[in-house]
């Protein structure tokens, strides 16, 4: 539990800056396996987090961002 509670906290520091982060992005710099997991809890906290489909490469994914 202390490692989810130590990834919350540093994506929502990450999204209180401006950023924003995908679920590779999330695994490189806080090895966070579970980025939707991660929202879900700050979603439940009662932030206001922004989920964007974005394609690049003909890939398509998720980008999330403080509103």
């Amino acid at each position: 539990m202390e490692k989810i509670d130590s990834q919350n906290k540093n994506i929502l520091t990450y999204l209180k800056k401006g950023g924003k982060i995908t679920q590779m992005e999330a695994l490189v710099m806080f090895g966070c396996f579970r980025l939707s997991g991660r929202i879900y809890d700050l979603r439940k906290e009662g932030y206001n987090i922004k989920a964007e489909k974005v394609t690049k490469n003909k890939k398509t994914f998720c980008q999330y961002s403080l509103i």
